[in-house]
């Protein structure tokens, strides 16, 4: 009996682990766009992306401001709740109107606002227990699969800043 405990116990604890190292990686992933950001000239900073429209900064900003929405949405799942209404015309509209209100945002409040809430999202990732981060429920930004809590971590909050980090360096090489 004492060596399952053990065993459990041992899991639990690289469980623990990979909660630390997602946000680990979420903080890796925003360092590298505030280093990124903080290198822009302000003529790049306004530079608009080739097939997107939006400006650098207002990506940035972007992606900063979209932390708290993805955590909760994780938080959600973590407690076992189904995500409904969220769609991808949703992510779409809520990403226009972000676009017009921040048009005009500075390289200062972006990276600001990206410090800020990296740093929120990655202690409220360290916070979740390994029964949380593999907890699932159904999503319906996912055609309602249901996805575990680390999933969704991975693929929006951790993933943001490098998959836009990607873009902006692309952009600015081309």
């Amino acid at each position: 009996m004492s060596s399952v405990a053990s065993q459990d116990s041992v899991a639990n604890s690289m469980r623990a682990i990979q909660g630390h190292a997602l946000a680990d990686r979420l903080e890796q992933g925003a360092r590298a766009l505030i280093a990124f950001a903080s290198g822009l000239t302000e003529a790049q900073w306004q530079s608009r992306m080739p097939g997107d429209g939006r400006k650098f900064g207002v990506i940035i900003h972007h992606v900063a401001s979209v932390y708290p929405v993805e955590i909760h949405l994780a938080q959600e799942l973590a407690a076992g709740k189904t995500i409904t209404g969220v769609t991808g015309a949703d992510i779409n509209a809520m990403n226009a109107a972000h676009a017009t209100e921040n048009d005009g945002v500075t390289k200062e409040a972006a990276i600001d606002l990206l410090q800020r809430n990296s740093a929120t999202a990655a202690a409220a990732i360290r916070a979740l227990s390994p029964e949380q981060l593999a907890t699932a429920a159904p999503v319906s930004l996912y055609s309602d699969a249901p996805l575990t809590c680390q999933f969704m971590l991975e693929d929006h909050a951790v993933r943001h800043s490098y998959h836009h980090l990607a873009r902006l360096r692309a952009a600015l090489k081309a």
